[in-house]
C-alpha cells in the first residue's frame, strides 16, 4: 500500500504480482543499486502463504519475513587464515536439502546463478531472486555472464534454456533521475525463439518530460493490453486473476 501512495507502481501491477507470487511463479527483481529491490523483495515474499517453507539466503539478512516456516541463512567471509567461508554458492545447494518450497535469494552476482537457475527448474516454482541490471533484456544478458562465472563451460544455448524455462516474471525497479523509485517494466519471459530468448512488456512506466509543482518527473502507468501466458498456471494455483488488470 505504501509503494502505491508513493507512486511506485500502480493497483494492477500489485494484483499482478501478488497473484504471481502466490500463482508460484519465478519471479526476478532488477535494477540499480538504491532503486529498492530488497524493499520491494520484502513486499512481495510477504505475499507467500503462512503453510509453506521458505529459506532465503543472504550476504547481510536484509528481508524480514513474517511467515512461521522461515530459514534464514547468511552468506560469511573467510577468517584471517583464509578458512571458514560460506559463501552464497554453498547456501543455495544447502538449501535444497532442507525440503524449501520456496528459495528467495536476497542477490545473485556470480556462480550462484547456475544453483538458482537450476533450483527453479527442479521444482522449487515460486524463488524470488534479485540482480543488478540496467533494463529487463541487460538482465538475461547478465544471468549468462554470472553462470559463466560458476566456472561450467556451457554453451550459451544451454544457457539460455535454462534462463528461459526457470524465469517467468522480471520486474525492473529504477530510481528516476528526480530521487524516486519505480517499477518501469513488468515483463514476462515467454521462451526461446531461434537462439534468442523472447520477452513481453505487460506493464510499463511512461514519462511525458514533464515537472509537477513538487519537481518530480510526470509520468504514468500503462498495462500494454498483452494478456500474460502464465495466466493459466497462476489459476490452477487457485489463484484468481481478472483480465481488467491487462485491459490497455
Amino acid at each position: 500500500q505504501d509503494l502505491i501512495n508513493f507512486g511506485s507502481l500502480n493497483m494492477q501491477m500489485a494484483s499482478f504480482l501478488e497473484a504471481a507470487v502466490k500463482g508460484r511463479m519465478n519471479i526476478v527483481v532488477s535494477g540499480g543499486t538504491g532503486s529498492g529491490k530488497t524493499t520491494l523483495l520484502n513486499v512481495l515474499s510477504a505475499f507467500i502463504p503462512e503453510d509453506e517453507r521458505i529459506v532465503t539466503i543472504e550476504d547481510a539478512a536484509e528481508l524480514q519475513l513474517r511467515q512461521a516456516h522461515v530459514i534464514t541463512l547468511e552468506s560469511r567471509p573467510a577468517n584471517l587464515e583464509g578458512r571458514g567461508s560460506v559463501t552464497i554458492r554453498d547456501l543455495v545447494r544447502n538449501a535444497l536439502r532442507m525440503r524449501p518450497d520456496r528459495v528467495v535469494v536476497g542477490e545473485v552476482r556470480g556462480g550462484e546463478t547456475l544453483d538458482m537457475l537450476q533450483a527453479m527448474n527442479t521444482g522449487h516454482d515460486g524463488s524470488l531472486t534479485t540482480a543488478h541490471a540496467n533494463t529487463p533484456r541487460d538482465l538475461l544478458s547478465r544471468l549468462e555472464t554470472m553462470v559463466l562465472m560458476a566456472g561450467m563451460d556451457l554453451p550459451v544455448r544451454a544457457i539460455r534454456e535454462q534462463v528461459s524455462s526457470a524465469i517467468d516474471i522480471v520486474v525492473q525497479q529504477s530510481r528516476l533521475r528526480d530521487g524516486t523509485r519505480k517499477i518501469t517494466n513488468v515483463c514476462e519471459v515467454v521462451g526461446m525463439e531461434g537462439d534468442i530468448i523472447t520477452m513481453q512488456d505487460l506493464f510499463v512506466y511512461e514519462q511525458d518530460g514533464k515537472i509537477d509543482a513538487g519537481g518530480h518527473f510526470r509520468g504514468q502507468f500503462k498495462s500494454t493490453g498483452i494478456r500474460p501466458r502464465c495466466v493459466e498456471k497462476i489459476r490452477n494455483c487457485g489463484v484468481a486473476v481478472s483480465d481488467e488488470w491487462f485491459a490497455k
